[in-house]
């Protein structure tokens, strides 16, 4: 699935002041992204908190990225549950029919054993009309899809086709690159390690920063992808500093700092998060200040 190659981007949900959806920001950074390079977008992942919106507020974020996008890049959609049967019910009973993939995270608290993931998304597999990604990030789930059942999953379900793999583990990343099948992605969901994993063979990344600073970070994938390396790691460098920073105090806290810095929508997220400090708010914009120069 050749749409899932390159740089895609985890969308912010960004809310007023009032801590309401801003759908009127929304708007804005898709198209701020559509317009800077970026290859797909994803809709209602961890980074769009979408544990904290309703759904009626999701329905409605869904809208305003759909008509906003308007078919221009192909979309994704988060749709994950550490209850096996509420997502099965979920998936048969939303529309799906403008998005190219789901992106479906590992069951979170539960801590599934491997044989438990791998029937969970079995049940997934069966359930979906549409491909899925899997989405593997222990620290959130606090459980591991280790590499030799993502690739069983793989083999055995045609419409599994890509892996969002965050374990921040790149010997785990370099595994599942080495045994996957023909046509099964290995997308990067750790922005510090996305670049290693694409010219180890991985297919890009699915970012945070690159939606507050699309059209370098996304050259600095094509550059990986293109087996470019010196050029890239030149990117790469330079772009530590600030990925550290937008994980600091946790995601999106750091990542719409950075998007009201440049004025895309304001800083505003619902606990239990909050905002960026103002030493890190001085950070980020002094990080960013690096790339104008």
């Amino acid at each position: 699935m050749t749409e899932l190659l390159g740089t895609g981007v985890a969308l912010v949900t960004p809310f007023t002041k009032d801590f309401l959806v801003d759908h009127d920001a929304l708007k804005k950074i898709v198209s701020y992204n559509i317009d800077n390079n970026i290859n797909y977008l994803v809709v209602l992942g961890t980074t769009a908190e979408s544990a904290t919106l309703s759904a009626q507020e999701k329905q409605e974020v869904i809208h305003t990225v759909v008509t906003t996008n308007n078919g221009r890049l192909p979309l994704v959609l988060g749709v994950g549950n550490n209850n096996t049967a509420a997502l099965i019910t979920e998936l048969q009973n939303t529309d799906l029919s403008a998005f190219a993939a789901i992106l479906s995270v590992s069951p979170y608290y539960n801590k599934p054993s491997q044989e438990g993931i791998y029937q969970h998304f079995k049940a997934v597999s069966q359930a979906s009309p549409k491909p899925i990604i899997l989405y593997n990030v222990p620290g959130r789930t606090s459980s591991n899809i280790l590499p030799e059942t993502a690739i069983r999953l793989a083999k055995t379900f045609s419409n599994i086709i890509a892996i969002k793999e965050a374990a921040g583990d790149l010997v785990q990343a370099m595994e599942l690159i080495k045994h996957k099948p023909k046509g099964f992605h290995i997308i990067s969901g750790d922005d510090m390690i996305a670049l290693p994993m694409t010219l180890a063979g991985g297919s890009g990344v699915i970012s945070v920063i690159a939606q507050g600073l699309p059209k370098s970070f996304s050259e600095m994938i094509t550059l990986g992808l293109n087996s470019n390396s010196a050029k890239a790691f030149e990117w790469q460098y330079k772009f530590m500093t600030i990925i550290n920073l937008i994980f600091e105090q946790g995601n999106p806290t750091g990542i719409k700092s950075v998007l009201k810095n440049i004025g895309l929508c304001q800083d505003v997220v619902r606990l239990p998060l909050v905002s960026a400090t103002n030493i890190l708010e001085r950070d980020i914009k002094d990080a960013l200040a690096t790339f104008k120069s």
